[in-house]
């Protein structure tokens, strides 16, 4: 039985355990499940490659660190667009549909990029990956979001995005064969070649996966209406300020985000005077770390709800980072810190998704969903430029702090002046 608000119907949240959501999912949700999860995991692999050869690429073509991360900012500004091109696209041709669309472009232009000749090339091209890579978020968070019931939607949803953790995981252990069995001038392209893996799930995606039931019934009624929603629509009414606040959320999480783990591999070869192979154990740590704060915040989102997650997360980020590049520890003190660095900087993704469905109506889900997370992604792009090119007159741990502390004051805020989702009943007729 499920209760009705003034506002929403909430489905009651009894079985809070970690796991438990997942043996009560029918086959549907599970399909739905680990296509999204392995979309995401492939995901996450894609856009931490160049972070991992960021190093290679500055020696090899003598790129200063302000372009370099300049490409880095260029992907997720093209991820934003895209993000939201592919969020409308969902509301209007399927969630599916979108989805296989957006693995495809972005499984291509990895590939391109292994044979880039010049830094200029490069650039184009990742600019042109981050297009599919914003829209892969925006159709799979949604389409998960309506597939799972309310009383596992945040579990669920968190759960897959803890396969960003495991794609880095990948990025890194195929960072250490690859530099270790070749040269750079050489292993830089295989990183980049092997990013064309995520085509493969586009055929279990046509086999498996089917469009949710609420996003059919949204797209009828709204055809019986005489034709589709405007893009616009979600800067209108009462929309308009979710719209707002719901883009800061994700501005100031995303932000930090990449703040920090865009930069922290050079900041352990340059700064902490470690090989990119002896990196590698401080990254696992870190990875680790993420990938159990995804677990976590999973479960923290449906037992105590999205929010909550967000306020306690971002405040534990705040704490960590502050330690881990101001504090002058040993390296086995910093080993140790990536641990809590990981966990805390991450977790909170885990509420995003299910948080974002749930603010905004069906009609309108795949539009406001994709335009407020990848508008967050393409603020949060310019932070790896701006780190790279304040390190250029201080510290690179300091330039890592400043925007990273200042991001997620940002998202406390914003999610402190936004309403509880924890269980919202998804309608078609909303």
């Amino acid at each position: 039985m499920s209760t009705t608000t003034s506002t929403s119907t909430v489905a009651p949240i009894t079985d809070t355990s970690l796991t438990g959501f997942y043996k009560d999912m029918t086959v549907t949700e599970k399909r739905t499940f680990w296509a999204c999860a392995t979309g995401w995991a492939l995901d996450g692999m894609d856009f931490m490659i160049y972070p991992l050869v960021i190093g290679t690429i500055i020696a090899l073509w003598s790129v200063d660190a302000g372009s370099a991360g300049l490409a880095g900012t260029v992907t997720l500004l093209a991820s934003a667009v895209g993000g939201w091109a592919a969020g409308y696209l969902a509301d209007r041709i399927g969630r599916v549909r979108t989805l296989q669309l957006t693995i495809i472009w972005f499984s291509l232009f990895s590939l391109l990029c292994a044979f880039a000749q010049n830094f200029e090339q490069l650039l184009i091209l990742r600019a042109l990956l981050g297009f599919g890579f914003g829209g892969e978020w925006a159709a799979g968070a949604v389409l998960i979001g309506e597939t799972i019931r309310p009383q596992y939607r945040g579990r669920a949803v968190g759960s897959v995005q803890s396969g960003w953790a495991v794609g880095w995981g990948l990025a890194v252990l195929a960072q250490a064969a690859l530099f270790s069995l070749l040269p750079p001038e050489q292993a830089w392209r295989w990183m980049f070649a092997i990013g064309a893996l995520p085509a493969l799930l586009v055929l279990y995606l046509r086999a498996y996966v089917k469009e949710p039931q609420v996003a059919v019934e949204a797209r009828a009624k709204v055809s019986a209406a005489g034709g589709s929603r405007s893009i616009l629509a979600i800067f209108q009414g009462r929309i308009l300020k979710t719209t707002i606040l719901a883009s800061l959320v994700a501005t100031g999480c995303q932000g930090g985000y990449y703040a920090i783990t865009f930069w922290v591999p050079r900041f352990l070869t340059t700064e902490r005077k470690l090989s990119i192979v002896g990196s590698t154990g401080y990254l696992a740590t870190l990875i680790i770390g993420s990938f159990v704060g995804y677990l976590v915040g999973a479960w923290f989102a449906d037992r105590f709800g999205r929010r909550s997650l967000f306020l306690t997360f971002s405040l534990g980020a705040m704490v960590v980072v502050l330690a881990y590049t101001q504090l002058p520890l040993s390296n086995e003190m910093l080993w140790v810190l990536g641990f809590p660095l990981g966990f805390f900087a991450s977790g909170y993704f885990s509420g995003m998704g299910a948080f974002l469905t749930e603010l905004f109506p069906t009609s309108l889900r795949g539009s406001g969903q994709g335009f407020c997370y990848n508008f967050g992604r393409g603020v949060g792009a310019l932070f790896p430029f701006l780190v790279g090119y304040l390190s250029q007159v201080t510290t690179l741990a300091n330039a890592i702090c400043l925007f990273a502390v200042f991001a997620y004051v940002l998202f406390f805020a914003a999610a402190y002046a936004l309403p509880e989702t924890r269980g919202r009943v998804l309608s078609a007729d909303e």
